[in-house]
């Protein structure tokens, strides 16, 4: 493993050092919560761009015909990452179990998939070194492989490794592998993982500059000025959102260019998110798992949370649930 993961800096706070408060537990449960809110609410304006005057509202719909609140391939393979975070290292047997979800939601003929993804879990079997190599097989022969597809499913890495950054990053890098063998794919994932799981744990948005801080030259240069252009905006300047660079600069613009003032943040950048248009449900699912680490369960507003459900068969509670279960799996 190269660059950001290693030595990465270490949180203010630790998960074993602090306490195990109401409020800590509520950004655990809103990484998964708030992720599936984006997807869910962004699925109807997919492949649109909203304008100012239009109201963002989780209304279904969208290119797939999906229903109020129901969440997309982006939350079901967060799900089936979370479950193998559930059932052990995403380093190891855990990401042999996150590779057997992803071939179980996919024999399920699901409404959506990503191209990229349809192709690999097409040609592989349902372990992790098959999954990866197909994937590394694809990139070798296209060169293509930089989809925002392992980037909208990366949330629940932060919460299996919430006290240790360097282990949240390098599984990061093989959840993403699994699918995604381009290495700003992976790049990507590492730095959204590291920045949920400090957000979890210090209850701010620190974490990509930090995670930039310890990141080798090429990889600091590269992505430093990326995230300059996300706080300037506008969206128009990373429109083509279905590629990784762009969905997470989007993303980030969403965050960073609301009003974070307080929890009433979380459904402004949402909704933001969505107004930039085209890959709406996964740039809001990608932005929802950072501002859901930061602001908990609690800011999801309740009218959403009864809509949530999708695959594999779940509503908002087992959701949140499933995110207390993965950080416990982590010693959290």
């Amino acid at each position: 493993m190269t660059g950001a993961g290693r030595d990465m800096p270490r949180s203010t706070g630790s998960v074993r050092a602090m306490e195990y408060t109401a409020d800590s537990l509520d950004r655990i449960e809103g990484v998964l919560v708030a992720t599936a809110a984006g997807d869910a609410l962004g699925a109807g304006y997919e492949f649109t761009v909203p304008g100012a005057g239009v109201d963002i509202r989780m209304r279904g719909g969208g290119p797939f015909g999906f229903a109020p609140g129901e969440w997309t391939d982006d939350t079901a393979m967060t799900v089936a990452v979370a479950q193998g975070a559930v059932a052990g290292d995403l380093r190891g047997d855990g990401l042999d179990a996150a590779a057997a979800g992803f071939q179980r939601w996919y024999a399920g003929a699901p409404k959506d998939i990503g191209n990229q993804t349809r192709v690999v879990l097409t040609r592989a079997a349902s372990d992790a070194a098959s999954m990866t190599a197909a994937a590394a097989d694809l990139h070798a022969r296209t060169g293509r492989t930089g989809g925002n597809g392992s980037l909208m499913r990366t949330a629940p890495v932060a919460l299996r490794y919430l006290d240790d950054p360097d282990a949240c990053v390098d599984a990061a890098r093989r959840v993403s592998d699994l699918t995604h063998a381009d290495p700003h794919a992976g790049q990507a994932c590492a730095l959204w993982s590291y920045s949920i799981r400090h957000a979890v744990v210090t209850g701010t948005f620190d974490g990509p500059r930090l995670y930039l801080e310890a990141a080798d030259a090429v990889e600091r240069d590269f992505w430093s000025p990326l995230l300059d252009a996300a706080e300037a905006g506008p969206p128009t300047e990373f429109a083509q959102n279905g590629w990784v660079v762009h969905a997470l600069q989007t993303a980030w613009w969403a965050i960073s260019t609301t009003d974070a003032s307080g929890p009433h943040h979380l459904v402004a950048a949402l909704e933001t998110a969505v107004r930039a248009g085209n890959d709406t449900d996964t740039t809001a699912a990608i932005a929802g798992g950072l501002l859901g680490a930061r602001w908990g369960r609690a800011a999801v507003p309740g009218h959403w949370q009864e809509k949530l459900h999708g695959w594999p068969r779940m509503r908002v509670d087992e959701l949140a649930s499933l995110a207390r279960e993965v950080a416990a799996a982590g010693g959290a």
